[in-house]
């Protein structure tokens, strides 16, 4: 056979490994999964990272370098146009009004307001942090904004 006398369609499917019909067949007897032990077994199933029992690898290589990431400020993140479809004309928005109507997970994380959408109602928006377009549309519409800021986190004095 030349290479040339190959088509596309030879090679494209493989015949499956029939396991277990003889010695023949080249997959008989233990049929492929050696002596003994748990691999040989029905039951056994290996964690896709284990190497034998060796050291693994995330455990061999060193850690290095450092992340902020511990100290990133995470916020509870509502658009305008959020607060006009679920919340009532003349209402106080905090972050525990907005847990309850269930529109934030809880109150546990500061709120933080961004103008998306266009508004029609007053609101009283207390908040960590607002956008600049969101205090803008808020008080075209007649509404109040507080912005609270945020608490910074300071060691206790020892006495």
């Amino acid at each position: 056979m030349m290479i040339h006398d190959i088509t596309s369609k030879v090679g494209r499917h493989t015949a499956r490994k029939r396991i277990g019909r003889g010695h023949g067949s080249g997959h008989g007897k233990t049929s492929g999964r050696g002596h003994k032990g748990a691999g040989s077994r029905s039951g056994y199933s290996r964690r896709a990272y284990f190497e034998g029992g060796q050291m693994s690898w995330t455990r061999r290589i060193p850690k290095r370098g450092f992340t902020n990431s511990a100290f990133k400020k995470r916020y509870h993140v509502v658009n305008i146009s959020l607060l006009e479809e679920r919340v009532e004309d003349g209402a106080d928005v905090t972050v525990e009004v907005l847990a309850h109507l269930g529109l934030i997970r809880d109150a546990s994380l500061p709120l933080k307001v961004l103008g998306d959408g266009e508004i029609t109602k007053k609101f009283n928006v207390t908040a960590a942090k607002l956008s600049r377009s969101a205090v803008a549309k808020i008080e075209a519409a007649g509404g109040s904004v507080t912005e609270v800021p945020l608490k910074k986190w300071t060691r206790a004095k020892k006495s």
